[in-house]
This record gives C-alpha cells, sequence and structure tokens, in this order.
C-alpha cells in the first residue's frame, strides 16, 4: 500500500494552480536526504542503523500491534485524501492546459458494458497477445527463443517463434587457443554487442505489436505495457529495431486506432493516488503519452548514423529527429488513463487512442471486471498462459534432445537438473 502522509490541500502538490503533473518530479532525483528519510518515516536514519534498536526476527507478536495501528491509520488518511482528490483533482483533469478533449473522471455505461459482452468480447471481438523470450546460454551456443501467442474468447488464435543462434565459437582457421580468448573477452561485454538485455526486450516488444496488427483478423487489439516502450522507442540502441519497432507502433495508432494497452498497477505516486481515489466501474483519463515520454525528447541517439538519414513517409529527415517525432506525432495521439474494475482490485494503467478511449475504457473494463480480486484484463491473462504452456520448457527440451543427440547429453545442463 502506498504510504500517502496526511497533507492539507494547500500542501497538496496535485492540487495547486490546477497543475497535474504525470511525473513525479522527486523521481528525477534519486538523492535521499536524512531529511527526506525522516519526513517519510517519521524516524532518524542514524536510530534505524542502531542494530541495538532492531528486534529479533521471531518477535512478531510485539510487532502485530504496531502495523495493525499503521495500516488503520494510513487507510483513513488515504480515505480523507480520496475525497479531496475527487472533490477537487477530478475537475481539473478537465481543464488544465493541453489535456485531450475526452481528458476527466468517467462513469462506466452499464448498458455500453452489456452490449461489449454479449457482441463483441465473447464473440471474438478483441483479440490479445502475449510474448516471451526465453535464452539458453553455453559457451559454444547461445540460442534466443522468442514466442508469442494471440488469443480471443473464440480460442488460440495462433502461436508464433523465432530462434536466434549466436556462436562464439564458429569453426574458423585462426587459432583455436586464440579464438577462445577472444569469445571469453567477447563475453566480459556482453551488453555491448549481440541480444542485450534492451535489444531482447525492443525485439519481444515489436514481435507483441506486429503480430496484433499483421494476424489479428479482430475489430479490437489489446496488449500489456507502454506500447511505446523505452526499449522500443530506442531499438535497444540498435537503429533498425527502432525504425521497424516504431513504424509499427505508428501504424497501430494512425491506422488501426482500436486498441488498448494495459500496465500493471501504476508506480508514479501521481496516477496512483488518482487511481486509488476512483470507484469501481469508473476510469479517468489523464492526459496524453508524449508527456510521459517528453524527457525523451531531446535524446541524441544514432547522431553517428545521421549522415544517411531516414524517410518518414516520404521525407528524408535525420535519424536523431526520429524519436522527437515519434513523441510528437504518435504518442500525442495515444491517451493515458486509469481504470478501476471492481471494489476490492487496485486501480489499473491503460493505454487508447484518443478518438477512441471512452470505448477502449468500456472494452478494458469489461473484460477485467471478470477477475474481483484481481481487476485486470482476463485475456491478456489467457494470452499469457498460452505463451507459457507452448513455449515455457519448449527451448531446454529442445536443446537437451540435441545435445543428447551429440553425445553430450550433461555437460551443459544446469547443475539442478542432475539432482
Amino acid at each position: 500500500m502506498a504510504n500517502v502522509r496526511d497533507m492539507s490541500t494547500a500542501d497538496d502538490p496535485l492540487i495547486q494552480d490546477g497543475t497535474i503533473p504525470l511525473r513525479d518530479p522527486a523521481a528525477d532525483d534519486p538523492s535521499i536526504s536524512a531529511d527526506d528519510f525522516f519526513n517519510s518515516f517519521g524516524e532518524d536514519i542514524q536510530h534505524v542503523l542502531d542494530l541495538s534498536q532492531w528486534r529479533l526476527g521471531s518477535d512478531l507478536d510485539q510487532e502485530y500491534d504496531r502495523v495493525e495501528r499503521e495500516v488503520r491509520e494510513a487507510v483513513e488518511r488515504e480515505t480523507d485524501l480520496q475525497r479531496k482528490i475527487r472533490d477537487q483533482v477530478f475537475p481539473k483533469l478537465r481543464d488544465r492546459s493541453g489535456a485531450p478533449s475526452c481528458a476527466g473522471e468517467h462513469r462506466a455505461n452499464d448498458e455500453l458494458i452489456r452490449k461489449i459482452h454479449a457482441e463483441l468480447l465473447f464473440r471474438g471481438g478483441m483479440e490479445a497477445c502475449d510474448g516471451a523470450i526465453l535464452v539458453h546460454d553455453t559457451l559454444p551456443l547461445t540460442i534466443y527463443q522468442i514466442g508469442v501467442a494471440l488469443v480471443s474468447y473464440q480460442g488460440d488464435q495462433g502461436t508464433w517463434a523465432q530462434r536466434l543462434f549466436r556462436r562464439d565459437l564458429e569453426q574458423s582457421g585462426a587459432d583455436r587457443i586464440e579464438e577462445v580468448i577472444a569469445s571469453l573477452e567477447r563475453r566480459s561485454r556482453r551488453t555491448e554487442e549481440g541480444l542485450g538485455e534492451l535489444v531482447q526486450k525492443a525485439l519481444l516488444d515489436y514481435a507483441e505489436r506486429a503480430i496484433l496488427l499483421r494476424y489479428s483478423k479482430a475489430p479490437w487489439v489489446m496488449g500489456h505495457g507502454n506500447p511505446i516502450s523505452y526499449e522500443l522507442l530506442t531499438g535497444g540502441s540498435n537503429l533498425d529495431l527502432m525504425v521497424a519497432g516504431t513504424n509499427v507502433v505508428r501504424e497501430l495508432v494512425e491506422r488501426k486506432q482500436q486498441f488498448v494497452y494495459v500496465a500493471q498497477e501504476p508506480r508514479e505516486r501521481v496516477l496512483l493516488t488518482i487511481g486509488h481515489a476512483l470507484r469501481p466501474m469508473e476510469y479517468a483519463i489523464v492526459g496524453t503519452l508524449d508527456e510521459q515520454l517528453e524527457h525523451w525528447l531531446h535524446q541524441k541517439r544514432f547522431a553517428i548514423q545521421s549522415a544517411g538519414g531516414l524517410h518518414w513517409d516520404d521525407e528524408a529527415i535525420p535519424s536523431t529527429e526520429w524519436i522527437p517525432r515519434v513523441i510528437q506525432r504518435v504518442a500525442s495521439r495515444i491517451v493515458v488513463g486509469l481504470f478501476r474494475a471492481t471494489r476490492v482490485s487496485p486501480a489499473q494503467l491503460f493505454y487508447a487512442h484518443v478518438d477512441h478511449a471512452h470505448h477502449a475504457a468500456h472494452m478494458v473494463l469489461a473484460d477485467s471486471m471478470l477477475q474481483e480480486q484481481r481487476g485486470s484484463p482476463m485475456l491478456v491473462e489467457m494470452a499469457h498462459h498460452v505463451c507459457r504452456s507452448v513455449f515455457g520448457d519448449s527451448l531446454e527440451g529442445l536443446a537437451s534432445n540435441a545435445y543428447a543427440a551429440a553425445g553430450v547429453p550433461w555437460r551443459y545442463a544446469a547443475s539442478r537438473s542432475n539432482r
């Protein structure tokens, strides 16, 4: 549960000057002073560092009353803050400068929800996808497997996989010992070449969005996370991947339009606070995605490759202008919203096209209300389970069988598999 301190309306940064920032300003400064620590926890950090003040881990009975009191007081403070948010912040969502026309807090239309259930959702009118990337890493060979599943309530719509093989000890005429030494040196800077974690995530994000766009036949599509993730926007520092990934998002936004992406419970305190003030079957549209991404606007990525330039439709532009243009022209057409599906579930974050935001909110609420405790879309969870069941152990099984066929069944097996 978020630690919401008791504050007066005048001291609340959400309710000053009608300005509702989408990012927590404190997030840009990771340093925490001793005063900050005391203000957050009500204790001096030196007192916390004194081990003589620590309690035995097994002595939980004495802590129960304290934890119960802290939780009760936090809930009371949060309830009072929620009333202030509803009374004073929600109206300003619509009025603030630059807000989309659909901004504000809204109650879902029950009749529309029933119509979505009967005529669209359960008849395959929305499809969702989920993907996973698995890595089998050994010295002579690393295998990357990217798998994506597409599902609807009519059933599994298909699964797709791509496997890449990285051969660090490729046979060559070079001295074998020197090749091993060179390979070990390359391994020491694995994050700088090959499929580092950023590139892996960018490839997976591209695959999920491309499969939704190319293979889904439903009027509506659903994905998880931010439609323009950091990895996708930067291509994991690969220019070709950046262009391919952002072009898929462009087509999703400019042509498909009927999409909704759902993230987990929001982490930013401003969004979290607004989300907690929502009642069941309510949603709030806070702003547009370019406001969240504007701190990436002036990145000078790919400056070294700017001479050749890229083509945005028929217009040649420097590669350094690509990311700013995606933010200004594509992310600005995506709204950022929150919804709460049930009384017991947390608020969830969603993204949708600005022209279809209300319908997207109803689509995701109609699907999320089916999971009372989680309050998140069941369709995305179905895609996750299909992806896990199809691809979960497939790579290790393929690799194990191949090593057995090569006469070395246990040479590269994980230690636990031999127990």
